[in-house]
């Protein structure tokens, strides 16, 4: 059974742009508390959405983080604090800063880009560009249902290579033979189901001028609200950032956060337009108790 997301409540165009924005936002940020925000806020979503899931994650995500925080000081010698020297190149405070804030910014980016690809599904993904691009949205529903697809038919395969015995040798030889036979099998399965599907979606006359399209969403009040919220707190960060209340630099030393009444409110601005998917979430979970408790 597949856990109900509460963000699914809203219409897909809505819950789309909203998504996007923050994707896009945190690419081009670079405030260390933004970034802070924007890291926690994904990560709490995302740890709601993917259970477990997403704490199996984070050591891939702790070594990401190691390695671009030390690589960047070794390439990069800016900076009027340095450290010591290597090779006599210097290692300076900012380039570690530096490297720091840009492994935080790609740590939040997949973050967000795992919500994404959790809240957008195929058939929401068809409702947002159906009748705009049919056959771009056809590609990309395809290619984010095909992973998941993908991963369960390997180990469909792979079962079905143990049940018939090609597993019972031992050895990295073997075992590599093995996956390769299971792989070319996967490859072939693969190429097949897409010929049988474009096919299939060709037969059904899709992409062809005056075909109807039907859809389950419907684009309400609370989706009107949302989008309006969203788009009202992201002006404020928008007038923030043009301000210079969110501008921040490494070099040649490392700025100081403004802290100033005016700064916190862009912050909180940013701060609540981060939390509201959180937000949803943790209301249909109380919700969801409540009704439980009156059973």
């Amino acid at each position: 059974m597949e856990k109900r997301i509460a963000f699914h409540c809203f219409h897909p165009v809505s819950s789309f742009i909203y998504l996007l924005t923050m994707i896009v936002v945190g690419m081009f940020m670079t405030n260390p508390l933004v970034i802070s925000l924007m890291l926690i806020s994904g990560a709490l979503f995302c740890a709601m959405l993917r259970g477990k899931k997403f704490f199996s994650d984070i050591p891939f995500y702790l070594a990401l983080f190691l390695i671009f925080s030390l690589v960047n000081p070794l390439f990069s010698h800016n900076g009027a604090t340095p450290l010591f020297f290597l090779n006599g190149n210097p290692v300076t405070l900012e380039a570690i800063f530096y490297g720091m804030n840009i492994s935080s910014v790609m740590i939040s980016t997949l973050i967000w880009c795992t919500v994404f690809s959790a809240v957008m599904t195929s058939e929401r993904i068809m409702c947002v560009f159906g009748r705009v691009l049919p056959k771009s949205s056809l590609v990309i529903s395809m290619s984010l249902r095909f992973l998941p697809l993908f991963k369960a038919k390997w180990h469909e395969m792979s079962d079905a290579q143990k049940a018939l015995g090609y597993y019972s040798e031992k050895g990295f030889v073997s075992k590599i033979t093995n996956s390769a036979r299971v792989f070319s099998a996967l490859i072939s399965w693969a190429l097949e189901n897409s010929v049988d599907t474009g096919a299939s979606m060709k037969a059904r006359g899709y992409g062809l001028g005056g075909r109807t399209s039907f859809s389950l969403f419907r684009f309400g009040a609370r989706d009107a609200v949302l989008t309006a919220f969203s788009a009202i707190l992201l002006v404020i960060s928008a007038v923030g950032l043009k301000s210079g209340y969110f501008a921040f630099h490494f070099y040649p030393q490392v700025a100081n956060i403004d802290f100033s009444p005016k700064a916190v409110i862009f912050y909180s601005a940013m701060a609540i337009l981060l939390l509201i998917p959180s937000f949803f979430e943790i209301k249909e979970a109380l919700y969801w108790r409540y009704l439980q408790s009156k059973i």
